[in-house]
C-alpha cells in the first residue's frame, strides 16, 4: 500500500512538471521541468568548480603578481591587488555561467552532470540576451546577499534588524522557485527561460547519410532550402532522432506549407530525412562563405 501511495505521488509530481513547448512551427516538444532538488544539486556542483577556479585566481594574485610582476607590498599595492581580485572574482562567477550556457548544449558542467539544460519558454532560440539577463540576476539573488552577510559577520556587527534583513533577502530569492509552479528563479522569470531535464539521446547513424547510396526520393531547390536556418535544422534533427509519429506529421505539414511543396508525401519521416540531408550541407556551405543564417527570420 505504501509503495502504491509513493508511486502515485511520484507520478503526480512528474505530471506537474510537464509543460508544452511550442516551436515557431506549432510543434509541441513536451518538456519536463527540473525540480528544486535537481537545480540545487547542479548549482552545488558548479559551485565546486567555481571555488576551485577562485582558489587558482587567489594564488595567482598572491604569488603571481607579487613574485612575477613585482607589485609593491605597500598599502597602495595591496589595495590594487584587492581590486584585481574582486574584478577577477566577478568575471569568473558570471563568465562561468554565461559562457557555458551560450554554447550549443545551453548547460554548465553542473547542469550537464545533473541532466539539465536551459531553454527559451517561447520555444524559440535561446538568445544571448536571455542568458546574460538570467545569470546577472544571480548577483542580486545569491552573491549580493551573501556578500552583505559576510561583511556583517566580519565586522562582528550585532545590529539584529540589519542581520535579519540580510537573511530575509537571501531567503526570498533562495525559496522563490518553491512558490511558483514552473520552478523559476527570478532570473528565469525576467529572461523568459526554463531549466528542463535534457532527454538522453541515443545517437543512431548519421542523419545526413543515406543507408544504401540510392538517389534521394525527394529533391529540393536552393530557394526551398534557404527558407530555414540553423535553429530549424536542430529542431528537425531532434524530431528525427526521437521519431514520434505525431511530431513527424506536424513538422512535415509545416515544411510542406512553408516551402510550397506540391507533391504528395507518403512517408513523413523519409521526407524529413531527405530535407535534412539536403539542407545541412547547404547551411554548411553558406557558413563557409560567411553567410550565417540563425533561423528563418534572418535574411
Amino acid at each position: 500500500m505504501a509503495e502504491q501511495v509513493a508511486a502515485s505521488r511520484y507520478v503526480a509530481r512528474e505530471a506537474s512538471l510537464r509543460r508544452r513547448l511550442l516551436t515557431p512551427e506549432g510543434l509541441d516538444l513536451g518538456v519536463v521541468l527540473a525540480d528544486a532538488g535537481q537545480r540545487a544539486s547542479a548549482f552545488m556542483i558548479d559551485a565546486v568548480f567555481i571555488i576551485l577556479a577562485l582558489i587558482a585566481l587567489t594564488l595567482f594574485v598572491i604569488f603571481g603578481l607579487f613574485g612575477v610582476v613585482g607589485v609593491s607590498r605597500s598599502t597602495n599595492g595591496l589595495s590594487a591587488l584587492a581590486i584585481i581580485w574582486l574584478i577577477g572574482w566577478f568575471v569568473l562567477r558570471n563568465g562561468y555561467f554565461i559562457g557555458f550556457e551560450l554554447r550549443g548544449r545551453a548547460a554548465t558542467p553542473g547542469k550537464r552532470i545533473s541532466g539539465l539544460r536551459v531553454i527559451a519558454r517561447d520555444g524559440g532560440r535561446l538568445t544571448a540576451d536571455a542568458v546574460i539577463a538570467r545569470n546577472l540576476m544571480r548577483e542580486i539573488e545569491v552573491f549580493l546577499p551573501l556578500s552583505f552577510l559576510s561583511a556583517r559577520a566580519a565586522e562582528g556587527s550585532a545590529d539584529r534588524w540589519l542581520n535579519l534583513l540580510g537573511f530575509a533577502w537571501a531567503a526570498v530569492f533562495l525559496f522563490f522557485p518553491l512558490f511558483n509552479k514552473d520552478r523559476l528563479r527570478v532570473g528565469d522569470l525576467l529572461a523568459g527561460t526554463w531549466v528542463i531535464r535534457a532527454r538522453p539521446q541515443t545517437l543512431a547513424a548519421d542523419l545526413g547519410a543515406t543507408s544504401d547510396g540510392a538517389p534521394p526520393a525527394y529533391r529540393f531547390t536552393d530557394a526551398q532550402l534557404d527558407i530555414y536556418g540553423e535553429f530549424e535544422l536542430q529542431t528537425l534533427e531532434r524530431v528525427l532522432r526521437e521519431n514520434h509519429q505525431e511530431a513527424l506529421d506536424t513538422v512535415t505539414a509545416a515544411i510542406v506549407q512553408r516551402i510550397g511543396w506540391a507533391e504528395p508525401v507518403a512517408d513523413p519521416r523519409a521526407f524529413l530525412a531527405a530535407f535534412y540531408r539536403a539542407q545541412r550541407p547547404q547551411l554548411e556551405r553558406r557558413m563557409l562563405f560567411g553567410r550565417r543564417k540563425a533561423d528563418k527570420t534572418v535574411r
